[in-house]
């Protein structure tokens, strides 16, 4: 991704994209419609083992207190617009947990999901290397100045999947490998990036660019 590209999506493209994204509730329930409307069998079975998934992170993940005392610090508006898919087992993994920060900042941070394959072009100025791949988080301050970029999983769960994938032998069963170290990690890489990405809101110049 360059500079280029990231600016090729204007500051009133990001208005529309968050006015166009929908809260993670809606999110949820739109996942529900897709397990019982998808004619796709294989689509199907991912989206319901998204949903285990993701009900099983909401019931077990707490925003830490490092990240409390990071978030206290922040003290302008921010967003979180995610590309996302109800199939994508890293966005199942990664989006309650996003969501909760978010709800610990009573409203500083306030998260939209997008579709991936509805929305080709915010995606493709978002590649990571040649991949669409998802999630995809872009973090805004209040006049949608980019502050930050996250994902598609945490870069220790990206460097497994990389060193799994170009291995013939593991290659097939690298998501099962990865939703391993997912539940072995129980979220302390992401909280840790997640730390800096709020890091980064709470230092930039809200004023400067607007």
């Amino acid at each position: 991704m360059t500079i280029e590209e990231i600016k090729a999506i204007r500051k009133s493209d990001y208005t529309y994209y968050l006015q166009k994204g929908v809260s993670y509730d809606r999110y949820t329930h739109q996942m529900a419609e897709d397990l019982l409307r998808n004619p796709d069998p294989k689509v199907k079975e991912y989206v319901n083992l998204n949903q285990h998934r993701m009900s099983r992170v909401e019931k077990t993940y707490t925003v830490s207190q490092a990240l409390v005392q990071q978030l206290k610090r922040l003290t302008h508006k921010t967003y979180w617009l995610v590309l996302t898919e109800h199939w994508c087992g890293d966005a199942a993994q990664t989006l309650p947990i996003f969501q909760k920060v978010a709800d610990s900042t009573n409203g500083m941070i306030e998260m939209k999901l997008v579709y991936r394959d509805e929305n080709p072009a915010l995606m493709d100025a978002y590649l990571t290397g040649e991949s669409r791949s998802i999630p995809k988080l872009i973090q805004l301050d209040a006049h949608f100045n980019v502050t930050g970029i996250w994902g598609p999983r945490p870069s220790e769960a990206q460097k497994l999947v990389k060193e799994l994938k170009s291995n013939s032998a593991t290659a097939a069963s690298y998501a099962t490998e990865l939703h391993k170290w997912y539940a072995l990690n129980k979220q302390k890489a992401l909280e840790s990036e997640v730390i800096k990405l709020v890091n980064r809101a709470s230092m930039f110049c809200q004023d400067c660019f607007n």
